[in-house]
Order: C-alpha cells, then sequence, then structure tokens
C-alpha cells in the first residue's frame, strides 16, 4: 500500500487544463510565462545541487490548484516541431502539497512529501487478475487505433503503479477522470479505476460503432439504390431513343410518360406534374409515395375530355320514354323539353357558354313505388348517356361528397368523382338516390356539401378535397329523388327542378302491370309468355282490391305470388298450362281481397253507417290515403264537458278541432243543430288508426261534418270524401296534394269529393280517366259542405247517436 516519505522544497508548473501522471514524458510550451517562471527556477536549484531540474506538475482546474502534483524533472529546453521554445518534462511520482516558501526565481514555490507507491511482491491472486484484465482491454483498444507497437509496450509493464498511471495517454479520459486517477494513491484502486474507464470507453465505442455501422449500412443502400434508379432512367432513355420498348411494368410505373401522353386539362396537367416531382424525390419507404401514385392513378382514371354525343332525336327521346315507363307526363314533358333546348343551343353554337354547359337538376319527389329509380336510367337511355346510381340514404359523412383530404390514410374522393370516373364520361346521368334520407352528425352534413354540386351557377368548377383540382360537372345530368320534399333542407330544394310523381291511376296501374310487370316476373319464374297470361280483368282487380298503394312495387308482388302459385300447382300435376289467370281465379289463388271498397260492402258493415262518422282524405309519405274521422257525445251523467282527441294527433290538427267544435256551437241555431248537448255533454273526436301519427288543417271540414251528423242524427253519404281547412266563420280554406288525395279516393272507391274552390285549378293536374269517374265539388262554405255530404234526415226513424262511455 502507499505511504508518505521525502520531503521536498519545488518550484511550481501550473497545468492550466491538463492532467501529467507519472511515467508520462510531455513536452511544454516554454512560451508561457509560468510555465518558462517554473523551468527558469528549477534550473537555477539545479546548479547547487547535483541532478537534472526538478519541478512540481500540479493540475490547475478553474484557478484551482489540486491537492496532488507530480514530481517532474527537465529533460531538455529546445525548440519544438512549430519553432516555439520548448522543454520535455518527465513525470517520476506522485507528491502531496503542503505549504508555500521562497525560492530563486519568479515561479512560486511550495514545500512537498513525496508518496510511496510501493506494492507488495509476489502480488496477490486478485491483483493480478485485475493486471491481466487490464491489459487485455488496453490492447483490445489499442488493436482498434492500430498501435501495435504500443501493445507491446503495454504488455510489458509488471509494475500496477506504473499500469495505471499508464492510462494517462488515453485520450478520451476527461481532465475530471485523469484528476481522480492523480489523487488516488493506491495503486490497486487507481488500477480498479483505469480498468473500470477502460471498460466503459470500450462499451460506448462498441454502440457508437453500431450505431455507425447501421447508419453506413441505410446510406450505402440509399445510394445504391439512387445510382440504378438513376442507371434505370438512363437505360428506357435509351430504349425509347431506339425505338424499343420497356417492359409494361416498368412502363406502368413511369408516371412522367402518362401525365405527358395522357389528355388533360393544362391545370389538372400542372399539378400531375408537380406530384410527379414530389415522387421523384422521394424514396420508396416513405409513406408520401404511395399516396402521390395513389392520387396519380386516380387523376389519369378520370375521363377529364370523354363525353358522349346526345341523342337529339327528341321524337326517338319521348318514344324511349314511353315504351318503358308508362304515366309520369310531367317527367317525360321535363326531359323533352331539356332536350329539345340542348339541341337548339347545340345547333347554334351554343353548347358553352361562359365556361358552363347546360347541365339540369331534376328532383323526383313521390311515394314510393312510383319508378322513380328506374326513371333515372330511362333517362339515360333516351339521351345516349351513361348511367350511374349514387345511394345517399343513410349517408352522414360530408367526405362522402366531397372527398377526404390526402393527409388522411385511406383517402378518397368523393362519390360525385368516382360516379363519373365509373361512367368514363365526363357528362353522365347521375342518379342521387334518397337525397331526403342524408343525415348529419359530428362528420359534417353532407346535404350542405351538395350545395355546389347541384348549383348549376358552380359545379363547372367543383374542387373535391382529394383530388384538388377543379372537375367541370356543368355537363352532368343529375336526378335527384326523394319521397318527402319537406324532408330536403331549404337551400338544396331550392337549387333543383322539383317534379312531382304522385301516384299511378288504376288505368296506369293495368298498362304497368301488362307491360312491363308482368314480364319481368314471368322470366323470375322460368315462365314463357305463352305459358301464364293475367287477363286485364284479374290484373284491375290485383290493383283495387289486393293491393292499395300509389306505387306498384305490391302490385308486383302479388304478380309473382301468382306466378309462383301456378308454377307450383303445374308442378304438383295440379293444373297444366298454358293458363290464363282472370278475374274469378284471384281469391282461389292469393286468398280473399284485403282492400275492399267501402261502397262494395254490406251497407251494415260500412263505417259511415252511424252518424257521427265522416270519410277525410290525406297524403302521406306513401302516396294519398282515405282518412275516418270518428265523433261522440260522453253521457251527461258520467263524462265531463269538454273536447277530448285521440289518434295521435299534431297541433295544427288539434287546433282543427278546436275551430270546428266552436264553429258548430256558435252556428249551431242556423244550421238547425241540438247544440245545447255540446256544453253539457264532452266531445270525443277519434281518427283511427292510432299508432300512425296525424297532422295538418286539411281535415277540417271532416271533423266539423261529423260533428254535425252526430248531433243532427243524419248519417254522412258512403260515397263522399272531403277534403279543406275550415275557418271560424265557416268558410272552406285551399290545402295541398290535392291530386294525391283524388287518386286516393278513386282507389277507394270513392265517387264524390268535396274540396274548396280555390283548389280548382289543381284539378288540371289530375288524369282525366280518374276525373271522369269522380263527382268533384268545389265548395266555398261548410254550408255547402254539409248540404252535399249528409244523407237526408228520414221522419219514421229516431236517429242513433253513439254515446262514449
Amino acid at each position: 500500500m502507499a505511504s508518505t516519505s521525502t520531503p521536498l522544497t519545488l518550484p511550481v508548473l501550473p497545468l492550466d487544463g491538463e492532467v501529467v501522471l507519472p511515467g508520462m514524458v510531455v513536452p511544454l510550451d516554454l512560451s508561457d510565462s509560468e510555465v518558462r517562471a517554473a523551468v527558469e527556477a528549477a534550473q537555477a536549484a539545479a546548479r547547487s545541487e547535483p541532478g537534472k531540474p526538478r519541478v512540481l506538475l500540479v493540475p490547475r482546474i478553474d484557478g484551482t490548484y489540486a491537492a496532488t502534483g507530480v514530481l517532474g524533472t527537465v529533460e531538455q529546453v529546445g525548440r519544438l516541431a512549430d519553432g516555439d521554445p520548448g522543454a520535455l518534462i518527465r513525470g517520476l511520482g506522485r507528491v502531496k502539497i503542503g505549504a508555500g516558501t521562497t525560492g530563486p526565481g519568479a515561479a512560486l514555490w511550495v514545500e512537498g512529501t513525496r508518496i510511496d507507491e510501493t506494492v507488495p511482491d509476489p502480488l496477490p491472486g486478485h491483483v493480478a487478475e485485475l493486471v491481466k484484465e487490464y491489459k487485455a482491454l488496453a490492447a483490445s483498444w489499442l488493436k482498434k487505433r492500430g498501435a501495435w507497437q504500443v501493445v507491446d509496450r503495454v504488455q510489458a509493464i509488471d509494475d500496477v503503479s506504473a499500469l495505471a498511471d499508464n492510462s494517462g495517454y488515453s485520450p478520451f479520459l476527461t481532465t475530471e477522470q485523469k484528476v481522480e486517477l492523480l489523487e488516488t494513491t493506491d495503486p490497486v484502486a487507481r488500477l480498479k479505476l483505469a480498468t473500470q474507464q477502460l471498460r466503459d470507453h470500450l462499451a460506448e465505442q462498441e454502440v457508437a460503432e453500431s450505431i455507425a455501422k447501421d447508419v453506413q449500412e441505410g446510406v450505402d443502400k440509399q445510394q445504391r439504390e439512387f445510382l440504378l434508379r438513376r442507371q434505370l432512367e438512363a437505360v428506357r432513355k435509351e430504349l425509347r431513343e431506339l425505338g424499343g420498348d420497356t417492359a409494361e411494368g416498368e412502363e406502368s410505373d413511369d408516371y412522367r410518360a402518362r401525365v405527358e401522353a395522357a389528355d388533360l386539362p393544362e391545370k389538372v396537367r400542372e399539378a400531375a406534374l408537380k406530384e410527379v416531382d414530389k415522387l421523384e424525390r422521394t424514396s420508396d419507404q416513405s409513406p408520401e409515395g404511395s399516396w402521390i401514385r395513389t392520387w396519380l392513378d386516380t387523376v389519369l382514371e378520370m375521363p377529364w375530355n370523354e363525353r358522349t354525343e346526345d341523342a337529339y332525336d327528341i321524337r326517338g327521346a319521348r318514344a324511349v320514354l314511353d315504351a318503358e315507363h308508362a304515366g309520369l307526363e310531367d317527367v317525360k314533358e321535363r326531359i323533352t323539353e331539356y332536350l329539345a333546348v340542348r339541341k337548339r343551343r347545340a345547333d347554334r353554337g351554343l353548347g358553352v357558354v361562359g365556361g358552363r354547359r347546360g347541365g339540369a337538376v331534376l328532383a323526383l319527389v313521390g311515394p314510393p313505388g312510383v319508378g322513380k329509380t328506374s326513371l333515372g336510367e330511362s333517362v339515360a337511355h333516351a339521351m345516349g348517356r351513361k348511367f350511374v346510381r349514387v345511394a345517399l340514404g343513410g349517408v352522414r359523412d360530408e367526405a362522402e361528397i366531397r372527398g377526404h383530404r390526402r393527409t388522411y390514410v385511406g383517402a378518397l374522393p368523393g362519390r360525385v368523382v368516382r360516379a363519373v370516373k365509373e361512367a368514363g364520361s365526363m357528362n353522365p346521368v347521375v342518379l342521387l338516390d334518397e337525397i331526403d334520407k342524408v343525415g348529419s352528425d359530428f362528420r359534417g352534413d353532407p346535404a350542405a356539401a351538395l350545395l355546389e354540386v347541384l348549383d348549376p351557377a358552380q359545379n363547372h368548377t367543383f374542387r373535391d378535397h382529394y383530388l384538388e383540382v377543379e372537375l367541370d360537372l356543368s355537363d352532368v345530368v343529375f336526378l335527384a329523388t326523394a319521397n318527402v320534399l319537406e324532408a330536403i333542407p331549404e337551400a338544396l330544394a331550392d337549387r333543383m327542378d322539383i317534379v312531382r310523381l304522385d301516384g299511378y291511376t288504376e288505368d296506369e296501374k293495368v298498362v304497368i302491370a301488362r307491360d312491363h310487370l308482368l314480364p319481368r316476373q314471368l322470366e323470375r319464374a322460368g315462365l314463357d309468355k305463352d305459358e301464364v297470361a293475367i287477363d286485364d280483368a284479374a290484373l284491375r282487380r290485383l290493383a283495387g282490391e289486393y293491393t292499395r298503394e300509389a306505387g306498384v312495387r305490391t302490385l308486383e308482388r302479388s304478380i309473382a305470388r301468382l306466378l309462383r302459385k301456378v308454377t307450383a300447382q303445374h308442378e304438383l300435376g295440379e293444373r297444366q298450362l298454358p293458363y290464363t289467370v282472370r278475374d274469378e281465379d284471384l281469391r282461389g289463388l292469393l286468398g280473399r281481397p284485403h282492400h275492399v271498397p267501402e261502397s262494395a260492402q254490406d251497407p251494415a258493415e260500412r263505417r259511415t253507417a252511424v252518424p257521427g262518422v265522416a270519410t277525410g282524405l290525406a297524403v302521406t309519405g306513401a302516396g294519398g290515403d282515405v282518412l275516418f274521422v270518428e265523433a261522440s257525445l260522453a253521457d251527461p251523467e258520467t263524462g265531463a264537458a269538454g273536447l277530448t282527441l285521440t289518434g295521435q294527433l299534431g297541433d295544427v290538427m288539434k287546433e282543427s278541432a278546436q275551430i270546428a267544435l266552436s264553429f258548430l256551437r256558435s252556428h249551431g241555431a242556423e244550421l238547425e243543430l241540438p247544440v245545447g248537448d255540446l256544453k253539457d255533454r264532452g266531445v270525443h273526436i277519434h281518427f283511427p288508426a292510432g299508432a300512425v301519427p296525424k297532422d295538418g288543417p286539411s281535415a277540417g271540414i271532416t271533423m266539423t261534418t261529423a260533428l254535425a251528423s252526430l248531433l243532427s242524427g243524419r248519417l254522412v253519404r258512403t260515397d263522399v270524401a272531403m277534403t279543406g281547412e275550415v275557418s271560424l266563420t265557416g268558410r272552406v280554406l285551399p290545402i295541398g296534394g290535392v291530386k294525391q288525395k283524388l287518386l286516393a279516393a278513386h282507389r277507394a272507391g270513392v265517387t264524390t269529393v268535396i274540396i274548396p274552390k280555390r283548389n280548382e285549378p289543381d284539378l288540371d293536374d289530375v288524369p282525366a280517366e280518374v276525373l271522369d269517374k269522380l263527382d268533384v265539388h268545389a265548395v266555398t262554405d261548410v254550408r255547402q259542405v254539409l248540404e252535399l255530404a249528409l244523407a237526408p234526415a228520414t221522419s219514421d226513424a229516431t236517429p242513433e247517436v253513439p254515446v262514449a262511455a
């Protein structure tokens, strides 16, 4: 172990930021005044003492001297390699610094004590293992640096203290680590410290080398890939110059050539070339490369300059519409008008005006099953255009219309752009099906995104979020379908031409069933047209008594069921083909009718067989329908006075009932009605089908008639149905949906209909065959309604007044 001995008096040579350990030989610059003063003082003292001049090498860290220094001898004074004066000094051993003292020269002199660093011989076993480990680590580090000669020198050192101090030459040690080695006087502890420092450095070096290797491999791979791509481009260029062809896969990857060869609008071409430039600068490992390729593929697949020639044969187009759809005259006329205007504009060179073409946006509004969706395909057929259907029912994401931003994973263009891409032309017929079923939530409002798409003044510069280039939709014919017009936002409905499809008459249903539905169902049932036929009387009864709807879906299902029955009976050997289904065969095949008109029922079973029941007309989401109103008076002894309303009525309908009751109370004497009962007895008005919500003012005269029938005891005529709003003065005010209501009355077997006088112009929209079978009365006052609707009073019978329990 180390011990102190040998007191010394030496000049101090300060080392700023450096540490010299025993056994090291270092050159020092004498141009530093403190170094020169210490060396000169040592030389002056050596003149009176034998031996070489001696100095005390002391590290000085931030102006503070270390407590331990190194005794050094000045081996030589001369010139350094750069020509400056210098001295070569060898470190001999550690010195513990004591108090300051005086001496020759300008140097600082201190007293010190030499530290004894001897280690017992032979070395203990653990010390010998430590020496072996240090030499192995030092050899490994020196071999990596290529210092083979130094390896041999280190292996020759056997002294523990000298071996530990040899690490002072290590360039990776910091000044603080070297000071720690200097101040560790125990040789074994110092060797342990030096071994740990060397071990830590080798571990850090191994990690750094591993990282550097990985980085270098990545750089080499990128450089190799870059060079190969450049070589591939050069080979392709040479092949093109020689007139050769590249492989099909390689050609598909050459987006620049594809963009330059494609027939794109100028702005689209510029945007595509910018993306190609980005793609060429992007590595294959970058996800942005796949986004750019997908975008370029989408742009290149769009039919930017592809258009189909419109069929301007106006008579031929009208013949196509008539052949594929019976009825729907309003829609056919609107399409014919559109084609006629397009033909006129094209003949006069006005195909494009102000950058816009003559597109159209039609909204087909009507109940289910009237042929709105199939009409879109017929329009495309008549115009000679491609047809694409876009289902909007249940769509709640705005991005479904305008597309997703390309920053999102899995981004796609909107449904409008995809429809144009699918059609393969810039002027298709696009059917926006169920536009009234579009919803909105936290993802946006798709109906609001449709505003630009369906605005003829804006859609020539439509910009999809995914494409981010202008798309001209002005030549697209948009057809929207909806069941309820009120469910379409007002701003969106304002951009479309509304065409109402109010349902089919019975005659039209027979024609549709004979010419369209029956052939289609025969094919689905595996039958030939010569094997099974259905006569017109059977079709008429199917439409009138087995189905009651505005459209023909249920009628088609009934025909399909009828054909299945006949097919099954034939396979069972119960019926021979060919076979014609007649009117009287329906009950045996389909069972009893489901919708028997009131006029066809037994008089005692009709709803209007008792006073207080009247027949009204209403409009629902499925078209027009008949509506019955029932009224009763409560027993004066058990019921409270007042008005009770049932049938799931809305506020407007409740107010109409109050108005009807108030009118009869104030004008009962004039109408010769016993209105005294209305004061003491409760009045109950009920609308059957209580599970169905009802609202609107058009049942006003129906409720008034029901109450008047109840009070007078006069029955309401079975063949009469009515619609109209009533006022407190008894005026009959106009309502909506006259055409649908008259079609419903016709389907229900009603022969007399009462409507407001101010709705008389709406009769022009009603088919002539329906008006011929209806006796329509236009009235202005409730008194006229009562005269027409109430049956004459019988003097020999006492009226039965319904009494509510």
